[in-house]
């Protein structure tokens, strides 16, 4: 388990600013599609000591995490659109916009 954490985290520290990438993306990357869960499990987990951009990790749905996985609901929302992506009304984020093509793996 240890070392797919670590190889999530290494392609959590990939996502380029202004970008995000699913929970089941990274696992499809990984090549375990059905370990989406796991990949959430790894984002909790993250030593702070990478200083990953955890917040450029969002649901299938373009959703953030839940308000205490940051703190507070709004910060990961306010880091993304720091980056200048756009959250919409009803607090996804348009993935056919700012997914990041994984075909760079």
């Amino acid at each position: 388990m240890k070392d797919f954490f670590k190889k999530v985290y290494d392609i959590v520290e990939k996502i380029p600013q202004g970008k995000v990438m699913t929970y089941g993306q990274i696992a499809a990357v990984l090549g375990c599609p059905e370990n989406a869960r796991v990949v959430g499990w790894a984002m909790r987990a993250a030593p702070k000591s990478r200083n990953l951009p955890c917040h450029r990790v969002v649901n299938r749905k373009g959703e953030m995490a839940p308000g205490h996985v940051f703190g507070a609901s709004e910060i990961q929302k306010a880091l993304l659109e720091s980056e200048g992506i756009n959250i919409g009304q009803n607090g996804c984020i348009n993935l056919k916009e700012y997914l990041w093509d994984t075909n760079v793996f």
